[in-house]
């Protein structure tokens, strides 16, 4: 018999607005730790000096995390024209300058090329794996290695704000895996003038928005107390992206045991990826085939929901 794991049985996503200078693992930690969670992950890892955005997934909630990573994100972020860094961002060493500055035409104009279907190649100072290794750690290792470029769909960057001459302000709407530093070295190199990124901030990932996050302030000064629950949203929440049906009687009892079980759902294609739920719960996730829903992700109805 497995050994049972400590903590309360509690499903859910909470929103966090993520401070400055800490890690997201160190986020989920704190999370668990005011909710005396049994499990928790996040959907989406911000860089350490980044804020905004980071949707830590509960319990039950843990198993739809990959319909938000999935999700489109958009970013807000500043960039320093005339310098590039060894870390694309201002934490790490100026590498090389440029005195050119372009107009905002120009800049506009080099947007369009980070836009649609791109290849991107992560920063050497990212938690990409070569050879098995994290590529940050052989980066400050001094190893000489390369990143291979890496499919991106960005939906839209658009310049938001030219503060001086050195600094621009821009939004990134994009798929998963997206580097903002990326955009910003690139985009220097495109322009001629280098480039790195000053600040970013995550607006919105999927359903999550920014604005409805708690602190961590908040979430320290109502640790452990109903109060913080109330906070939590529906595991549900996690499938928006995806078609819901209705599972029958019989359905439940079938797929709450790992089998295909019969939905009633409409406009569904044969194969396609959707939920079904029961009194508004979500049961399982899978493909629907002739009537039925082939799970691949099934939920325990018994673990309390947000």
């Amino acid at each position: 018999m497995g050994r049972k794991r400590k903590g309360r049985n509690i499903s859910g996503w909470l929103v966090v607005d993520k401070p400055a200078g800490m890690t997201s693992t160190a986020v989920v930690n704190k999370v668990r730790w005011a909710f005396q969670a049994q499990k928790a992950g996040h959907a989406g890892t911000l860089d350490p000096e980044a804020t905004g955005v980071l949707a830590i997934a509960l319990g039950e909630a843990t198993k739809t995390v990959p319909y938000i990573t999935d999700a489109l994100k958009c970013y807000r972020f500043t960039v320093r024209l005339g310098q590039a860094t060894n870390t694309d961002d201002a934490e790490g060493e100026v590498v090389a300058e440029s005195d050119l500055r372009p107009d905002d035409e120009a800049i506009k104009a080099a947007l369009g090329q980070f836009v649609g279907d791109i290849e991107q190649v992560p920063p050497k100072f990212s938690a990409v794996k070569i050879d098995g290794e994290r590529a940050y750690k052989l980066a400050r290792d001094g190893e000489d290695f390369e990143v291979q470029a890496r499919p991106l769909w960005v939906e839209e960057l658009i310049l938001t704000d030219r503060m001086d001459a050195d600094t621009i302000e821009l939004e990134m709407t994009c798929g998963k895996g997206g580097y903002v530093r990326s955009i910003a070295r690139d985009l220097g190199e495109v322009l001629g003038c280098y480039g790195h990124v000053l600040l970013l901030r995550r607006l919105w990932s999927g359903p999550f928005r920014a604005e409805d996050g708690l602190t961590f302030e908040q979430i320290e000064a109502m640790a452990q107390s109903p109060e913080l629950d109330a906070y939590l949203k529906p595991l549900e929440t996690g499938l928006a992206d995806l078609p819901k049906t209705q599972c029958t009687d019989v359905g439940l009892a079938r797929l709450r045991n790992g089998n295909p079980g019969q939905v009633i759902a409409s406009d569904l294609d044969y194969g396609e990826e959707c939920w079904a739920a029961y009194d508004e719960r979500a049961v399982a996730v899978g493909r629907f085939k002739g009537g039925e829903l082939h799970p691949s992700r099934v939920f325990n109805l018994d673990a309390p929901n947000g």
